[in-house]
């Protein structure tokens, strides 16, 4: 057990009295043992490791935004490409949802057959878009650049400048 400990980290004992000579001297109050499951606190706020931060950029575009703004994590490519590719592909998601909202629309004047692929359309589009978010955040906890076509082009540009 280190010297300087009040009480043990196994058990919540508290540690013995150092000696004779430093009975004389006057003894702080004994602090209260740790609640169960304590961790220690960090010794200070390391920033996030790449990877994480890669991958924490494409839940939403909150902090993809907030990547590209703060200090350390602005100045990493690695961080920059994936908060770039994640709103590209944040755009690129919502203008595929107004062009399949426009060709929803125009097959619902085909009676039937229209309205059956219109429906099909709008679940297996949004199934592939939550398929590639989940390639993405993967590749970037894998410490991965991972393109997409077009937009990942796009966010290597941006992210090298």
């Amino acid at each position: 057990m280190p010297d300087n400990v009040a009480f043990c980290p196994a058990c919540g004992k508290a540690a013995g009295q150092a000696g004779a000579g430093a009975a004389a001297a006057p003894q702080p109050a004994p602090q209260a043992p740790p609640p169960p499951g304590y961790a220690p606190a960090p010794a200070a706020s390391a920033p996030l490791a790449d990877n994480i931060a890669g991958m924490l950029a494409y839940i939403t575009i909150i902090p993809a935004i907030v990547f590209l703004v703060i200090e350390p994590y602005n100045r990493n490519r690695f961080v920059r490409f994936h908060s770039f590719q994640n709103l590209f592909f944040t755009v690129a998601v919502i203008v595929l949802e107004i062009a399949l909202g426009i060709l929803s629309g125009i097959l619902h004047f085909i009676p039937v057959i229209g309205w059956m692929v219109a429906a099909l359309i709008w679940p297996l589009v949004g199934l592939a878009i939550f398929a590639v978010w989940i390639l993405l955040l993967i590749k970037a906890y894998q410490n991965q650049i991972y393109k997409l076509p077009i937009i990942g082009d796009m966010a290597e540009k941006q992210a090298g400048a």
